[in-house]
């Protein structure tokens, strides 16, 4: 029997993050969910926008992001949409990551929510916040990149 290639598909991103942050180093973590949580992410009920990790007590968890419950929930669940919610690492990543984030400016953002192996994986960075003349570099770069694409455009055609 062959194995099939590993894909990972993408429940939810984080689009506002690369926009604030710089990001150093990525990481991939498991999630600790319950099952209406599992069901609301296969239908897509998931926000990441006001998502962060944070350390406690030599864990990771993952705070604001929110988990819509489907109106199909079971009626002995009572469903909390912006449950904190654990991440899965090894302790060497997390006490890694513990020296970073302690050193000035740095901070766990997350940018997407994926499924690996029939698993829901969090990919979250390493990040350095931007400053607001960052912020318009970025913008600038980006209406320079769709005036680019426009003359190509038209020039093709």
């Amino acid at each position: 029997m062959t194995k099939k290639p590993e894909t990972a598909s993408r429940i939810a991103d984080n689009k506002k993050a690369a926009f604030n942050y710089f990001f150093e180093e990525k990481f991939e973590a498991g999630m600790v969910l319950q099952g209406w949580e599992v069901k609301a992410l296969r239908e897509g009920k998931v926000q990441l926008t006001d998502g962060y990790v944070v350390v406690r007590n030599g864990e990771l968890f993952l705070i604001g992001c929110q988990i819509n419950p489907l109106k199909t929930a079971s009626t002995h669940v009572n469903p909390d949409s912006i449950r904190t919610k654990k991440l899965l690492l090894h302790k060497e990543q997390i006490r890694r990551l513990i020296g970073k984030v302690e050193q000035k400016g740095y901070t766990l953002v997350p940018l997407n929510l994926h499924w690996k192996t029939g698993k829901v994986k969090c990919e979250f960075a390493l990040a350095k916040g931007k400053a607001e003349h960052d912020k318009r570099d970025t913008i600038k770069d980006r209406e320079g990149k769709r005036e680019v694409e426009r003359a190509m455009k038209s020039r093709n055609r």
